[in-house]
């Protein structure tokens, strides 16, 4: 396939895709230069690598102020997912779009549907791309100052933004950027009058439980729980401490958690009550640092050791 031909066909699939999201992958090039079924894209890095070095050609020829070629972005950010040129351009795109009258927030919704494609695609760089975050992070900020919307609203956003960045957590674990970006997001939303509810809180713990060596995953459970109620603080830290006593978990992430719930939300008693149920003083005073989690650790140690694990 030629470089002019391998852009033709990445092009055409980023202007038919209207406002759907694409799951796009690296094939091997055994498989072919292309593949499409319906969503699904994949491509060979041989036939990206083509087709970018057409797109950047054509983006050096871009007139200022000529936003029609869009595709053109949408090839480079494919290609190169911190391209900061491109990424701006398209900033500069969107910003020339809300300034001209008729102006529709459908292409703010387009460009976040473009954004998934990108970050919820088995695609290493972009899933873990601050570039793409914090783009995503701008649109959305734009979506928000441009009409109200009611608490239903707001969490029904809050659930769907969360689900995009669980499964780029699944795609790149440890992946800081995803839920650094959830944590501005929540904050732009709960100002607007969203809220944590509690089966969103129970889906990202769920999510730990499933990721449990997911330090990201726990550090931001920590940070929702901090806006949430006492109630669903005692429940999250009771069901994780319930699974890691049950299957005879070790690792750090998940004792972190523990143990950074327990000192922030002032659970350390109800933490104890669970493993030391019968108040055993000796193991207690043998580790009196409970802000540790290798302190709860040990105790739990003690714990499967007193009941036979």
């Amino acid at each position: 396939m030629s470089n002019p031909d391998a852009y033709q066909e990445l092009a055409q699939v980023f202007k038919s895709r209207g406002n759907q999201v694409l799951e796009i992958e690296i094939i091997p090039s055994s498989l072919g230069s292309f593949l499409q079924d319906g969503n699904a894209v994949g491509t060979s890095k041989k036939t990206l690598v083509a087709a970018y070095t057409v797109a950047r050609q054509l983006f050096s020829n871009l007139q200022p102020g000529d936003f029609s070629q869009h595709a053109i972005t949408e090839i480079m950010l494919l290609f190169d997912c911190e391209h900061l040129t491109a990424c701006n351009w398209r900033k500069r795109r969107l910003n020339a779009a809300m300034a001209a009258p008729g102006f529709s927030q459908d292409l703010l919704q387009a460009e976040l549907t473009l954004m998934t494609s990108y970050q919820c695609s088995p695609l290493h760089r972009h899933t873990k791309s601050p570039t793409l975050w914090h783009h995503r992070l701008w649109v959305l900020g734009h979506l928000l100052q441009m009409r109200s919307h009611s608490p239903q609203d707001l969490l029904d956003l809050l659930k769907s933004e969360l689900e995009g960045v669980l499964r780029a957590g699944e795609l790149h674990p440890r992946n800081y950027y995803a839920f650094s970006y959830m944590r501005q997001l929540s904050v732009l939303l709960i100002d607007s009058g969203a809220h944590w509810d509690s089966l969103t809180i129970d889906r990202i713990v769920d999510w730990c439980l499933a990721n449990p060596r997911d330090i990201s995953g726990w550090s931001f459970a920590v940070y929702v729980l901090g806006s949430s109620t006492q109630q669903s603080q005692v429940q999250a830290l009771e069901k994780v401490a319930r699974f890691a006593l049950g299957v005879g978990w070790e690792g750090e992430s998940l004792w972190t958690f523990i143990a950074q719930s327990a000192q922030r939300f002032g659970l350390e008693a109800s933490l104890e009550r669970m493993l030391i149920p019968e108040k055993t003083d000796t193991i207690h005073e043998a580790i009196p640092d409970g802000s540790r989690w290798s302190t709860w650790l040990e105790l739990a140690r003690a714990y499967w050791a007193h009941n036979g694990r």
